[in-house]
């Protein structure tokens, strides 16, 4: 009966360990067979390529036969032959990532269980460090691009250039998580989730010191304290008055997430608040620039309304949806799925977000 049961309750694992291993084949195999067409003109062109364009700080990368060239006047990536990579998302890449974000989620599900943890939403709160650490360790890359040296050259610094930070963060995040465990195991400690923030805001105080140290020391970064001043107190204000609305007129919307659904909105908030300074306000507050939108949604927003700030009333709107989603039902059906989710979906705002803020806070 017992050999029965593991049997059933391998099945899920087995299904994605197949699914995982039928996508990998299929790329890897195309890519090996029919390379033009798989590797250059999607792996690459679309994944890749984008990572590269933007860890040499050009303006497309283009792959003429087996070879990388590298352009940096925006009139010469559009007169160049396809397959161009720009830096920055399209609307392929992002549901790659997301389908791969879905396949993650799933694949660390199966790993809690086998490890007896993520059932309680205290490894949420533990994870959000790991969160800011990852747009502080973007902002770190985009301070040594801005500086032209340093140790931070290619092919090293493409493990800080989205989408590649966010398995690195996840490996540092895993390995802090194991490293909890034994903590916990050796009596050290009563609670895994508890460590496991310690090391994740050390890591992200670490990142801030040493952006700090840059900007005292190098001419290309400087510190601007009215922007950030101006992220966070439109941030704020955009997570009061969205969660006020909630608990005035919808508080059944964040019943299946407590305050999880808030740091959800605070996360959210700060992406937007953080684009719409930065694409909009930035010279007013003394930095010599506005950033420029990357990602399709953004950027589409802003050649439709001629302004950063729809972006900030979208995002919001969204993130409570997403919040409303989360029903009691499901956390009490699947916690550590709904933990895991919560993670993500929190992640996905915050992350960006941070590296929004930190890189405009810094002028880099």
């Amino acid at each position: 009966m017992s050999s029965l049961r593991e049997r059933v309750d391998a099945e899920p694992e087995r299904l994605w360990a197949a699914v995982v291993g039928t996508l990998l084949a299929v790329l890897v195999g195309g890519s090996l067979l029919v390379p033009e067409t798989v590797y250059d003109g999607f792996v690459w062109h679309y994944f890749w390529g984008p990572v590269q364009a933007d860890a040499h700080n050009a303006a497309c990368a283009v792959r003429p036969g087996n070879t990388v060239e590298y352009l940096y006047s925006s009139t010469a990536c559009a007169a160049a032959e396809e397959p161009v990579a720009e830096p920055g998302y399209t609307i392929v890449s992002e549901v790659g990532y997301m389908i791969s974000l879905l396949l993650t989620i799933s694949g660390v599900v199966f790993l809690l269980e086998r490890l007896g943890i993520g059932e309680e939403r205290g490894l949420f709160w533990a994870m959000v460090p790991f969160m800011l650490l990852g747009g502080a360790l973007r902002t770190v890359e985009d301070a040594h691009n801005a500086m032209g040296e340093g140790w931070l050259d290619y092919p090293l610094n493409t493990l800080l250039i989205s989408p590649i930070i966010y398995f690195t963060v996840f490996a540092v995040a895993l390995a802090s998580i194991l490293v909890s465990i034994w903590i916990v195991r050796r009596g050290y400690a009563e609670r895994y989730d508890r460590p496991l923030a310690v090391i994740g805001t050390g890591a992200f105080l670490l990142s801030i010191v040493y952006l700090s140290v840059l900007a005292v020391t190098e001419a290309e970064v400087t510190f601007y304290p009215l922007v950030l001043i101006a992220m966070v107190a439109l941030a704020a204000a955009a997570t009061a008055v969205t969660w006020y609305a909630i608990e005035a007129f919808a508080p059944g919307i964040n019943a299946g997430t407590g305050l999880a659904g808030a740091m959800v909105l605070v996360a959210h908030a700060v992406d937007g608040a953080a684009n719409v300074i930065g694409l909009d306000y930035l010279m007013a507050l003394g930095v010599p620039y506005n950033l420029s939108p990357k990602h399709p949604a953004n950027r589409f927003i802003v050649e439709s309304f001629g302004a950063a700030w729809p972006f900030l009333v979208v995002k919001m709107i969204a993130a409570t949806f997403v919040v409303w989603v989360f029903e009691p039902e499901l956390a009490e059906e699947s916690p550590r799925y709904t933990t895991l989710l919560l993670i993500a979906v929190a992640a996905v705002g915050l992350g960006p977000g941070t590296r929004d803020l930190l890189r405009s806070v810094f002028g880099v």
